[in-house]
């Protein structure tokens, strides 16, 4: 074999041992918050692409139903049901999943509580921050601390955390919801700086309005995503690992931040005072909503158009704060 064909031999087994590293065949992927909404429909996308995953949610019913789905379509699944917000019961399910199957090589901090409510009638509402960090925050930390030991002991984890473009706009009326994500977000930066040389990495991905049954009470908040969309965005988070994954809304709100702070803050007042509390963030008796279904699309989508739209997203992930 001539010199240059051994040198491109080597290239080739580096870019198949590149695809095979991003592949999540065989990967087990353990995801919190999965008995409904961006949980459960980013275990079935997860579930296709040939990981194992390892399903957790309070609902143990929900969970089964799932269950029986994702292995009805060929995949691998397990149910956990376990609270994310007491300590006991993540450390049970942890040794359980460990002992079962011997290691989780990427974790995805999904389960989250939303709050819409404005300041002032949130001032004797403490428990409303209490309980956006309890699960928001001190939950997805109880699963990264109790996976890392094991990750590192490998040299081998992936950890997504679903974060919020709320963070990077400074949402009114979120208050509570925010500043659990934006303290995940920071223990994040952290973190994936602290852990490179024991090969585990972070993807925060600053999530848009996706429409799920956490945002029912809230009512209508504008253009939102569904949670298909959402799933496949958390498995290009597993597969390609950025760093984060913005949305162009935030990106833009972070640079406005920087560039005209005051003008900024009018549009966000502006929008704060068109838009009010919801019955429920006022404390009215409102009938338990249905889930939000997606939007159906107004016409069909030509092939053209469906190719421009495909070209645009990928260029974008280019402009940076989209995909880092």
């Amino acid at each position: 074999m001539s010199e240059t064909s051994a040198e491109t031999a080597g290239f080739r087994g580096q870019i198949r041992r590149h695809r095979r590293n991003r592949d999540l065949a065989e990967r087990h992927v353990l995801i919190t918050g999965a008995s409904s909404g961006i949980g459960r429909a980013a275990a079935s996308a997860v579930a296709r692409k040939g990981a194992t995953v390892f399903l957790l949610a309070r609902r143990g019913d929900e969970l089964a139903t799932l269950i029986d789905e994702i292995r009805a379509a060929g995949g691998v699944a397990y149910a956990y049901p376990c609270d994310i917000t007491d300590s006991d019961s993540v450390e049970h399910t942890v040794k359980t999943i460990l002992d079962e199957h011997g290691h989780v090589d990427m974790l995805v901090n999904n389960a989250g509580r939303s709050i819409r409510r404005a300041i002032h009638r949130s001032t004797d509402r403490l428990h409303d921050f209490e309980r956006t960090m309890a699960v928001n925050y001190f939950g997805a930390l109880r699963l990264t601390l109790a996976l890392l030991p094991q990750m590192r002991e490998r040299k081998f984890g992936h950890i997504v955390n679903i974060s919020s473009a709320g963070v990077q706009v400074a949402t009114p009326r979120f208050s509570a919801y925010l500043a659990s994500k934006a303290a995940l977000d920071k223990f994040t930066e952290v973190a994936a700086i602290e852990t490179m040389a024991d090969g585990v990495t972070f993807t925060t991905i600053h999530m848009p309005l996706v429409r799920t049954p956490m945002i029912t009470p809230s009512g209508d908040q504008g253009p939102s995503e569904s949670p298909e969309w959402a799933a496949a965005t958390i498995v290009r988070a597993l597969t390609e690992r950025p760093k984060r994954i913005d949305v162009p809304l935030g990106t833009i709100a972070e640079y406005s931040a920087l560039i005209t702070p005051n003008i900024r803050d009018r549009i966000l007042h502006r929008y704060y005072r068109a838009m009010p509390d919801s019955p429920a963030a006022k404390g009215e008796h409102t009938e338990h909503a249905e889930p939000v279904a997606p939007r159906p699309e107004p016409w069909p989508r030509s092939t053209a158009l469906r190719v421009t739209n495909t070209a645009l997203r990928r260029a974008a992930r280019w402009v940076p704060g989209t995909h880092w």
